[in-house]
Order: structure tokens, then sequence, then C-alpha cells
């Protein structure tokens, strides 16, 4: 089974019963988590009772995209998990944002670090991690086996690589963070929902998924504006929901 767990789909900060970005991955029976932002890690759990992860990936330093990644690593140290150090593909950021945080205590312990922008092979899978436009550095993530791939942005500005990133994807999930004034910003660090559309049309992707949402802001409102620009079916990221990959419909 090849599927995708909305963990959280609030940009900054988290809303009242919601969580900010993260994803679980199930593929084949492969875990792999995409960021662990605010809030995410109670719900990572209640997705897999056990806790057992084969990867994580982060796509940049923000605590709204990694924080709770200092949870998962307490509960592996201090909770008695044993086994192989858990392999974690991120940016070198992120590890700076949780040295601040333990600095007495060796992350590697726990992780196995692979550092992103780069290309890896993970067990079923292959994971690309492509660089993006925001205000730290960051990667978008494309994975893919057998001819269906799923690619997420995190966060990004316009750009043709997110073109490349989500190229004839089954699923891809596009952050449609709508903040005022972001389109009048010289350099551009974050997108719209009509931008999203725009993007998942350009790369032929057959479906959206709209997360990081401004807390506050009208979902469906952002779902009529990427529906605009973009002929597939477009999702709004809602916690708990589960998305079937290769499959007509979630």
């Amino acid at each position: 089974m090849r599927q995708v767990t909305v963990l959280g789909s609030s940009g900054a900060f988290p809303e009242p019963g919601r969580s900010c970005s993260g994803f679980a991955v199930d593929w084949d029976g492969y875990r792999l988590v995409l960021d662990l932002g605010y809030a995410t890690l109670p719900r990572l759990l209640g997705h897999w009772p056990d806790g057992a992860l084969d990867a994580v990936v982060i796509t940049h330093e923000h605590p709204d995209h990694c924080i709770d990644l200092h949870g998962l690593f307490r509960m592996r140290l201090y909770g008695g998990h044993g086994g192989p150090r858990l392999p974690l593909y991120c940016p070198p950021g992120v590890l700076d944002r949780l040295r601040g945080l333990e600095p007495d205590v060796d992350l590697h312990a726990v992780f196995d670090v692979h550092p992103l922008p780069g290309t890896y092979r993970l067990g079923p899978i292959a994971l690309t991690g492509l660089s993006l436009p925001h205000h730290v550095p960051t990667a978008g993530i494309r994975i893919e086996a057998d001819g269906t791939a799923l690619a997420y942005t995190g966060d990004t500005g316009p750009t043709p690589v997110l073109a490349e990133l989500g190229r004839d994807a089954d699923l891809f999930i596009v952050e449609a963070t709508d903040h005022d004034g972001e389109t009048n910003q010289p350099t551009r660090n974050l997108m719209t929902s009509t931008e999203a559309g725009q993007w998942a049309r350009r790369a032929g992707a057959r479906r959206l998924l709209l997360t990081h949402f401004w807390p506050g802001n009208d979902r469906a409102a952002a779902v009529a504006a990427a529906q605009l620009e973009f002929a597939g079916a477009v999702l709004a990221a809602e916690e708990g929901l589960t998305v079937l990959l290769g499959a007509a419909d979630h």
C-alpha cells in the first residue's frame, strides 16, 4: 500500500486543533515522515503507535517544519528504543536548530544524518532533494518508485525548479500560504494558492494537495483559486486526511 497522511497543515504556528507541516508516508511497508512541525509528533504516534520509522526528511530549519524532530530525538534517546540510528535527510541548518535545544547531547547518537539537496536510495524508493528559494536553505522533496511519484515543496517562492520537482507526480503537495503582501516582496519566499495551481499545471501533476495555510485563511477559497489554474483534483490538507498514491481518488 502507498499512501500519505497529513500530520499537520498550518504555516507559521498551529491553529486550534491543527498542527504545522508534517506528512507520514507509507510506501509498501516503508515508513517515512516529511517534516515535523509544531504538534506533529503526537499525531505521528497516533498514526504509527509503535513509533517505528525507517527515515525522516526535513525540508528546512524553520520550527514550523522541524521543531517536533526534537521530541522524536528525545523519545528515541530516552525511551529505550535501541536499534540502529534513524536516517535523517535534511539541510545543515536543521541540526543547528536542534543543537540549540540539546547542546550537551550528541544528536548523532540518534540520527544518521544525510545532507540535502541530494539524491538517495531509501528502501523501495528513490529520494531527490532539490534546492528551492526561501529565507533559509530549503529542499523540495520528490520520492518515486515504479512510475509513481510524490512531490512536496516545503516552503518556497515561485521558481522553475517546481516544474521539475513535481513533473508528472501522482500527488504534488504545495504550500499555499497566501500571506498578505507576499506577492509584493522584492524576493519571493512563499507562494499563493493561485501560484500553487499554476506550478502544478506546469509540472503536469495529476493531483494537487494544498498545505501550509496561514492561520485564519479560508481554505475553501484557496482550493477555488487553485482550481482556476489547475484542471486536476485539488485537495486541502486536513489533519488526518489520507491520500492513496496511484489511486483514482482519496
